[in-house]
């Protein structure tokens, strides 16, 4: 391997600082979902990380309207948030209706589609000619909302973290976590990872950089505090010591949002923004987005539109299942059928055995009665 012989070099070094520049000149793009059930804190969470009304509080009336529908949104919401002459272009997409009905089944299927069909759509701009504006709404980060139970995860939860964390990077949180005592919220967080693991849910693991030990420290802290528990306010509240801080104020104290004491709100913002934005954009595009690019060319010709959902070959199971559970409905009614109709013939054949009875028995009633008018006869005669 050659080497630069010169003291100073030949400039390779400041690659990175060109890097930087180009980076700072042209800001970033970060796409951000949340997930969860209503009145979990989705809309206060995503405000408190950005210190700015991004969404507004939701209205109960319109939600309870669109519960009617039994349909889960997907709602887009963009702003540009600019620090120290660094430009952000954020989009949050926000589910209202996940989760809300008694019946939830299929009710992650809007939101899956969603993140297919960005990843579908960035594929396709890429195929064609003039690819210079792209429009880019590929998922970097889902924080997926945890209900502070304090028991485990829900069959709901665990259905819809599966499907979401082999599709984008899964990140989740548990939601108010100020609802439960530390040693409750301590043995919630076991259970949780004990399930994520145990289920084979993939969820995202900041890399550990080896060469740095102080990145390393802080990417192994993150790691070990998944789930995030997480406090979300707005509102600048006075503690006892007469501090100003965002939070919650109770009759016990004040439940601070930046305490690390209190919650895991300044890691989850440290991870989201501070320290692995960049990671969470190239982990998107160069894992999730190159998965999905991979498995539709495997399975069909270069500018092909995709398959409809029956016949692309990752519904195949669910198609199966589908046309299973058809078959076992055809042949309950098939059975329910055949019962019937042994009922019917058992009782036309009892109801024929009766009318042939009954012939006998007028049959025998007709002679009896011809043998009297034959005696009653012959009585006449005689006299």
């Amino acid at each position: 391997m050659a080497t630069a012989k010169s003291f100073d070099g030949i400039g390779i070094a400041n690659l990175p600082n060109q890097r930087h520049k180009i980076v700072a000149k042209c800001g970033a793009h970060f796409t951000l979902m949340v997930v969860g059930e209503s009145g979990l804190g989705k809309t206060t969470l995503i405000n408190t990380l950005f210190s700015t009304e991004l969404s507004p509080p939701k209205s109960y009336n319109r939600r309870h309207n669109k519960q009617l529908d039994k349909l889960t949104e997907v709602e887009i919401i963009k702003a540009e948030l600019e620090e120290k002459q660094f430009k952000v272009k954020l989009t949050v997409i926000d589910t209202p209706g996940f989760g809300d009905y008694v019946n939830n089944r299929d009710s992650w299927t809007p939101i899956v589609d969603f993140i297919d069909d960005q990843h579908e759509a960035y594929m396709c701009q890429e195929q064609q000619p003039e690819r210079t504006e792209k429009s880019d709404l590929r998922v970097h980060a889902c924080l997926y909302f945890i209900r502070p139970t304090g028991h485990t995860l829900k069959p709901l939860d665990i259905e819809i973290m599966k499907r979401l964390g082999t599709r984008v990077n899964l990140i989740p949180v548990i939601a108010k976590a100020d609802t439960l005592t530390q040693n409750d919220l301590f043995v919630f967080k076991q259970r949780i990872r004990e399930v994520i693991n145990a289920q084979g849910i993939r969820i995202y693991q900041p890399p550990i950089e080896t060469d740095d030990e102080t990145s390393a420290d802080h990417a192994r802290v993150l790691v070990d505090a998944m789930p995030f528990s997480i406090i979300g306010s707005t509102e600048d509240v006075q503690t006892t010591d007469g501090r100003i801080v965002k939070g919650r104020e109770y009759l016990w104290g004040v439940a601070e949002v930046e305490n690390e004491n209190h919650c895991d709100f300044k890691k989850l913002r440290s991870l989201l923004i501070r320290t692995h934005m960049l990671d969470l954009i190239t982990t998107s595009e160069d894992l999730h987005y190159e998965n999905y690019r991979q498995q539709q060319m495997e399975t069909r010709k270069f500018g092909e539109p995709k398959a409809k959902k029956l016949n692309n070959p990752k519904f195949k199971e669910e198609e199966e299942q589908l046309r299973k559970r058809f078959t076992e409905q055809v042949k309950a009614e098939e059975s329910r059928f055949r019962q019937w109709e042994q009922h019917l013939i058992a009782e036309r054949d009892r109801l024929n055995k009766d009318l042939e009875m009954a012939h006998s028995a007028i049959k025998q009633l007709e002679a009896e009665l011809d043998n009297l008018q034959v005696g009653y006869g012959r009585g006449s005669t005689r006299r």
